[in-house]
């Protein structure tokens, strides 16, 4: 880690430091955390969650979430729906705790960390951080149970969220150069884009209508992952979009 990398005033990156955090029924803020929570999804997120709970993409789009004007103005940003309770809690809780805990969001499963990627690192890649965020009502952070930020990713199978994170990261720098120009926001491109990339049941009958997979040079396998792998079909419409919206991307044409 570069000893002159600038962070945001009280922000320590862990490094190799281990972390004190445990969180379980025995905790008295158990649950405290999933009401009255700003919760945004990413395209992964609602990939796992849809699945968890036996839905297609649309219907969970309907039914659980939010659309809103965030960070990036030329393009909405997708919160999660809470419950219509004086709790306005998390439409997963049960009192038991979280319902849908395997397939967690990724902002969920991460804390009590938050991530940062440096993408103008001079290593020559990107470089990643992580930092305590502490909340005055969590008393997980008092418990004995310590991990190293290596430990808690691998512990809390948090990996392939982040590697889908950091493409949809890519995604969302795009959309911010504002390339459906003269259309307005919901126009065509924008809807399509919203589609390919947070609508993936959607998406796969566009692609299966259009026969968009005869259109690139894929093997026999990566057709067949593509036809029967959420993730993989998300990263294939990453790539769809980027070629869609500016003509360049990793996909090769036939």
């Amino acid at each position: 880690m570069s000893k002159d990398k600038q962070f945001p005033e009280g922000m320590i990156p862990l490094g190799k430091d281990p972390f004190s955090f445990s969180c379980h029924p025995g905790v008295p803020c158990f649950t405290i955390c999933c009401k009255k929570v700003d919760l945004v999804l990413f395209p992964y997120d609602i990939i796992r969650l849809k699945k968890s709970l036996g839905m297609d993409s649309q219907q969970f789009l309907t039914e659980h979430v939010n659309l809103v004007k965030g960070d990036n103005p030329f393009f909405p940003t997708v919160m999660l729906k809470l419950g219509d309770n004086d709790e306005h809690s998390c439409p997963f809780l049960t009192e038991e705790g979280c319902s849908v805990y395997d397939d967690r969001p990724s902002a969920c499963r991460t804390y009590p960390l938050e991530r940062a990627v440096d993408r103008t690192s001079s290593m020559g890649r990107p470089e990643e951080f992580y930092f305590v965020a502490k909340h005055d009502y969590c008393k997980g952070h008092f418990e004995d149970t310590q991990f190293t930020v290596k430990q808690w990713v691998r512990n809390q199978r948090i990996d392939d969220f982040n590697m889908m994170n950091d493409l949809w990261a890519e995604m969302d720098t795009l959309f911010r150069t504002n390339p459906w120009k003269g259309e307005g926001s919901g126009g065509p491109k924008q809807q399509m884009a919203f589609m390919a990339c947070y609508d993936i049941d959607g998406f796969r009958e566009y692609a299966g209508s259009q026969q968009l997979l005869k259109r690139f040079r894929l093997t026999k396998d990566q057709k067949k992952r593509l036809v029967q792998d959420d993730m993989e079909l998300l990263k294939f419409s990453f790539e769809w979009v980027k070629l869609f919206l500016t003509g360049r991307s990793s996909l090769v044409q036939k």
